[in-house]
């Protein structure tokens, strides 16, 4: 255990995490973009982005077994030049075999490994710096996401409307190699647990394991779950499906002008974590876990006035100023509740175990985005021209959650 938080081990970590979520973003932003623009479909587009998502879901919980059962650094190596691996195949195949196929397939790929990748990045923490630190440690890792998913996308725009998708595709096969390199001299302390029975059987018993543990030993961590998932599914989705549908179908703004705007406002998401991340890693010492419920009240209040907004202003612009600024303010918040929540499961959770516990919640809290996701859909729609019982109707499920998550906290405190 490092007495300092910027060892050499943690800066390889550091650095790799910089290469690596940079080539992922640019990835992600560039191949589903390149199959919109081949086909001009959005069913068929929407349809390919949802099966990418499904290894995501079902390969983080493995990604867990698996950290607590390798060394985490062969896992990041591994996964690494996995990566870059599948990023050549499709540059090979692109011209020979069906597009569409395998365009799906390798985002399926891509998303999967990207499941069972961050549980081993998170769970390499505890090891690699000491508890004081985990809060700062936690919040550089999430500004590098934050900040890789605020430049890779605008750099590979860039980067595809110049020169086409063939050089990203290198640029971020690159990438991959360079961090999986820089990965190898990264030294995390491993013993290696005594495995019983075939690999079916360690699956069940780890995954068994973990649920017991936030279950009923650290009931506390099983009702930080419920929260996230609650967060997620009322005013997570909420979000991600009022921006593009307010400002593109229901603000009046001229089409061309509310794409542009709308690219904006996602923009504004990215700066949101970026800014959340920072304040985390400058005020970590006075952030106390028992006032944590406070920074998710502060993202419910956050949502009201969205809805106010719609039902008292008809101007569009108006609105999304008001919509933008409120989810920039939501997205610091949230970014710094989840930073936190992260700092205290890496606390409260036994070496032996952290990978599968963040494995497990990472799933679960996966699992509540898309079915949140669903039920805006079928909320706006059912709500048409009155869109702002939708908005409030978040603000108030979310501020009853809030509330729930101070008290839970505050109960904590007197354990």
């Amino acid at each position: 255990m490092n007495q300092k938080l910027f060892s050499k081990d943690f800066t390889l970590v550091v650095i790799g995490q910089i290469i690596s979520l940079f080539g992922n973003a640019t990835l992600r932003f560039a191949l589903p973009l390149y199959l919109l623009n081949l086909t001009g479909s959005s069913a068929l587009y929407g349809t390919v982005m949802a099966c990418a998502f499904i290894p995501s879901i079902l390969l983080s919980p493995v990604g867990g077994i698996i950290a607590d059962r390798v060394n985490k650094r062969n896992v990041m190596v591994i996964l690494d030049f996995f990566t870059a691996t599948i990023i050549l195949a499709f540059t090979l195949l692109m011209n020979r075999v069906n597009l569409i196929v395998l365009l799906t397939v390798t985002l399926m790929l891509l998303y999967g490994i990207a499941g069972a990748y961050q549980p081993s990045v998170q769970a390499s923490i505890p090891a690699l710096v000491d508890q004081n630190y985990f809060m700062t440690a936690n919040s550089i890792i999430n500004t590098i996401s934050s900040f890789a998913s605020l430049i890779g996308p605008v750099l590979g725009g860039i980067l595809y409307s110049t020169y086409g998708i063939k050089p990203v595709l290198w640029v971020c096969m690159i990438c991959f190699v360079i961090s999986a390199i820089m990965e190898i001299f990264i030294r995390i302390p491993f013993q290696k647990p005594i495995s019983r029975g075939n690999i079916w059987e360690i699956a069940k018993t780890d995954f068994t394991e973990s649920i017991h543990f936030i279950h009923k030993k650290k009931s506390i961590i099983g009702k930080t779950l419920i929260v996230v998932c609650g967060i997620n599914l009322f005013l997570s989705a909420m979000i991600i499906v009022a921006l593009p549908y307010l400002i593109t179908e229901v603000f009046n703004l001229e089409a061309t002008h509310a794409n542009r705007l709308y690219g904006f406002a996602q923009a504004a998401l990215a700066a949101g974590g970026l800014a959340g991340g920072i304040c985390t890693g400058i005020f970590s010492k006075k952030l106390s876990i028992q006032k944590a419920g406070n920074l998710i009240i502060t993202c419910a209040i956050c949502v009201f006035p969205i809805g106010i907004a719609l039902i008292l202003f008809s101007s569009g612009i108006i609105n999304y100023i008001i919509i933008t600024i409120c989810c920039f303010i939501i997205m610091v918040f949230s970014t710094i509740f989840t930073i936190q929540m992260m700092s205290f499961i890496q606390t409260e959770t036994p070496q032996s175990l952290i990978g599968k516990v963040i494995a497990v919640i990472l799933t679960f809290s996966m699992c509540a985005q898309p079915l949140g996701n669903a039920l805006y859909g079928i909320l706006f729609e059912f709500c048409k021209d009155f869109e702002y019982v939708v908005v409030l109707f978040s603000g108030i499920v979310s501020l009853i959650i809030a509330i729930g998550t101070r008290n839970i906290f505050k109960k904590f405190s007197t354990q």
